[in-house]
């Protein structure tokens, strides 16, 4: 298995080592309900070094951005910020989904997910070439996350001043930008693995909790973001996956992969909704929702530490009102519907 510069650091600190997309990554580190609750009520990190950073090089990056994803980077190309967008096949399906970072000077910095890596590289080396835009593989760089309420007086001795969400800080090449993936206040950083070190080693002595995967996926499905690979892939569009915020037809004039694709697809018959449910038990992906005139299927599903219930996405037919079902171990339990931001839907709840 591949793995992260920080391999060693997770085991001295208990980290529980499991087989993530080909790569050894930490779960947990005793308690994933102890690290999902930290992040919530206070401040945690995450090493997210297996996910992919390329930097673009060339005179044409807009045009060659602007092409690519069906987003307009010209809506953050000269300021400080970041923008998120799927990516795109000629079909409209969802080959990934990424962050853009505007890095100063006409330069661009794109991270996507770990298990797409070597595709994105190609994907993007090939639509590149037309526009003399140089890829560059930072596969060996670090990035850590910094999530939680707290999190701005840990970093804040490395910024001139606390940044807006989706704002870039990049100096002495490291990035800062206030991203995430948890719906939390908070930092991912950016740079090569010697100075990645000294923030790890920073965080840690000043008793920043490390937190796994496990808290990572229970955090996000709750704040209502997507897994790719789980909640939308090639054979999904952003229109059916709950992203269609993300498809910019603003400027008639602009082409992007997947635009004729995705105009004839607007009316998609499916949507990614939320449930959650007061009984007992977790559904997985897979399984089947009925309600009264449709049908559809889970997508993600777990229980949610900071409402103590079980939640999950489910794609399902555009009538799905606000009442379903499904099946779990040979008994019937009912669903409610929801908008995927756990949030902000179930926040009246608690």
């Amino acid at each position: 298995m591949k793995a992260t510069y920080l391999n060693s650091k997770h085991k001295d600190l208990g980290g529980f080592m499991v087989d993530f997309s080909g790569w050894e990554m930490p779960l947990h580190y005793g308690s994933q309900l102890n690290e999902h609750n930290e992040v919530r009520t206070n401040v945690g990190i995450f090493d997210v070094s297996h996910m992919a950073v390329f930097d673009l090089d060339g005179k044409k990056q807009e045009d060659f951005l602007r092409f690519l994803l069906p987003n307009d980077i010209k809506k953050i190309n000269g300021q400080n910020k970041a923008m998120y967008s799927p990516m795109l096949n000629h079909e409209g399906g969802i080959l990934d989904d990424l962050i853009v970072y505007y890095l100063g000077n006409e330069s661009f910095r794109i991270v996507s997910n770990c298990a797409t890596r070597e595709k994105n590289l190609s994907w993007l080396s090939k639509i590149a070439e037309p526009f003399d835009v140089g890829v560059d593989f930072k596969s060996d760089y670090s990035i850590l996350a910094l999530q939680g309420p707290n999190s701005y007086k840990f970093i804040k001795s490395h910024i001139e001043k606390d940044i807006s969400k989706f704002s870039v800080h990049n100096t002495d090449d490291v990035m800062i930008a206030s991203t995430g993936y948890t719906g939390e206040l908070g930092y991912e950083i950016i740079c090569d693995q010697e100075k990645g070190i000294k923030f790890w080693n920073e965080f840690i002595s000043n008793d920043v909790q490390p937190i796994g995967l496990a808290a990572r996926d229970t955090l996000r499905l709750e704040a209502g973001l997507n897994l790719y690979g789980t909640d939308m892939d090639e054979t999904n569009t952003p229109y059916d996956s709950n992203i269609g915020w993300t498809i910019d037809f603003n400027h008639k004039d602009r082409d992007f992969i997947g635009k004729n694709a995705l105009e004839e697809k607007k009316d998609s018959k499916k949507i990614l909704k939320g449930f959650y449910t007061e009984e007992r038990g977790v559904l997985r992906g897979g399984a089947e929702v009925i309600f009264e005139g449709g049908s559809g299927v889970v997508t993600s599903g777990t229980w949610s530490p900071t409402f103590k219930k079980n939640i999950g996405f489910c794609r399902v037919d555009k009538n799905c009102g606000e009442i379903g079902s499904a099946v779990l171990r040979d008994k019937k339990i009912t669903l409610k519907f929801s908008n995927t931001n756990f949030l902000e839907s179930l926040k009246k709840d608690v």
